[in-house]
Parts: structure tokens; C-alpha cells; sequence
């Protein structure tokens, strides 16, 4: 079953339509929304890939059977979303591009925010993702991602010496942890949850309000074991690590 405004493509082992004649006339629901989810779905099935230029804006009129005012809203709702570029000039145009790992994780992070996820739903969501990411760190981080770890920690060190540690240094750790992996999929699962975490630990500080200085020694003790391979090290610390928050975050909302 084919979405409204959309054209099944060929499966009868047949020649591949042109990408062009995916592109038909709409004529229900808000116009350029429908426009957008037709060029979207392209580029789901990887019909259109990064680096395609999309007809002309006369062209697509055309085709879309729309005015030009319609087919610019739909183009700068796709430029919006990352979905494509728009270039000026002789040589200019819309061209499909890769979102970018901040705007797809931001994208993420929004639906998260708007779920009005628990502090408790983020830990305990925390706890399964990032001790299951442990392994990953200690075989892959490389001296780059261990050196970024200490100065973290470092300014983490300073600012809690100075009686002034934010919590968004707790995050910015855990996300370059994440990094570490080298894994694009978890870099961006853990982007997401940057500001979830955030309000988390501020629940976690109400019931402590020394919550976040011990975590920064916990740290660098994990850092240091993972530039040791020490896996079965790592593993536990993070787990003291995330079960504290979890424990903390638990008796504000009970």
C-alpha cells in the first residue's frame, strides 16, 4: 500500500522508474507537508542520496502540479530538517545531504523532551546503554579519546575545588565516553540524552547536594581503566557510578 501523493516503485524486476517520476501531484492536506514527505520518502529508500540535486523549483511545480511559492515553503522545510541543502548560483539548486550527528541527536532530544520522560526513566535508561558501551570503550578509545577523557576531568577537578562543579560537565564526560566507541549509532543515542541527563542529575542534587563531586574522581578512575583494558574495572565503576544517581534520583521522585 502506497502513501497518499507517493508512487510505488517497480517490482517486477523491471527498470527502476526515473527518480523524477517519483515526484506526482498532490492535491490533499497541507500541500508543501505532503511535498515534504514525498521527497522524504525517497531518501528513506534511498531513492534520492546525499549528494542528488532535486529538479528545478519550475520543475517540481510541474510535477507537483503547485505554485512556486508552495515548493520554496516545502524546500525550506527540508533545509531546515537537514534533509538539503539549498545552494545559489549558476551551478545551484537543492541537493540532498547527510543531517549532521548534532541535528539528528538534537532531533532525538527534542522527542525524548517532549515524552516528559522521569529522571528515573532516563537513569535506568542510562544504566542499561552506557554499561553496555563499556566493552566497546576500553577496545577502541585511542590515546586521542583517553587524553580528552583526563581534560574533562581535569576542569571537572578545578571546578569542584572551587566549590562551583555544573552538571553539564558530568554530561560533556559522558558523551565524549560515548564517543569513544567510535560507533556512530551510540555517539548519537548518547547526544540525545545529553539534556535529559542533565535535568536528572539536577533531581539527584536536590536529595545530595554534593552529587556530581564524587562522581568526578569516579571519573578519572574509569578513565583510568580503560586506558589500562581494563574492562571488568571499567564495568563496576560505572555501575557504582550510574546505581548512586539511580538511588538519589529515586528518592526525590518517591
Amino acid at each position: 500500500m502506497t502513501r497518499p501523493g507517493t508512487t510505488a516503485p517497480a517490482t517486477d524486476g523491471g527498470a527502476a522508474p526515473n527518480k523524477g517520476d517519483l515526484l506526482s501531484k498532490v492535491s490533499v492536506g497541507r500541500i508543501s507537508e505532503v511535498i515534504v514527505d514525498q521527497i522524504r520518502l525517497l531518501i528513506r529508500s534511498g531513492q534520492l542520496t546525499a549528494g542528488d540535486r532535486l529538479p528545478s523549483e519550475r520543475e517540481l511545480c510541474e510535477r507537483f502540479g503547485v505554485s512556486r511559492v508552495t515548493v520554496r515553503e516545502a524546500l525550506r522545510v527540508l533545509e531546515a530538517t537537514g534533509l538539503v541543502d539549498i545552494r545559489v548560483g549558476a551551478r545551484g539548486g537543492a541537493f540532498v545531504t547527510a543531517p549532521s550527528s548534532r541535528m539528528v541527536g538534537e532531533g532525538i532530544a527534542d522527542l525524548i523532551s517532549l515524552s516528559s520522560l522521569s529522571a528515573v526513566e532516563v537513569t535506568e535508561a542510562r544504566m542499561i546503554f552506557e554499561l553496555g558501551l563499556v566493552p566497546l570503550v576500553c577496545e577502541r578509545a585511542t590515546a586521542d579519546d583517553i587524553a580528552a577523557l583526563y581534560e574533562i576531568c581535569d576542569r571537572a577537578t578545578a571546578a569542584a575545588e572551587a566549590g562551583d562543579y555544573p552538571l553539564a560537565l558530568s554530561a560533556e564526560w559522558h558523551s565524549r565516553f560515548a564517543r569513544s566507541t567510535h560507533n556512530r549509532a551510540i555517539a548519537l543515542l548518547a547526544e540525545s540524552l545529553h539534556d535529559p541527563m542533565i535535568r536528572s542529575l539536577q533531581e539527584a542534587r536536590s536529595t545530595a547536594p554534593s552529587h556530581g563531586e564524587l562522581g568526578v574522581e569516579e571519573h578519572r578512575a574509569l578513565v583510568d581503566a580503560v586506558a589500562a583494558r581494563d574492562v571488568d574495572r571499567a564495568t563496576e565503576l560505572m555501575r557504582v557510578h550510574l546505581t548512586r544517581t539511580a538511588e538519589r534520583v529515586a528518592s526525590h521522585e518517591g
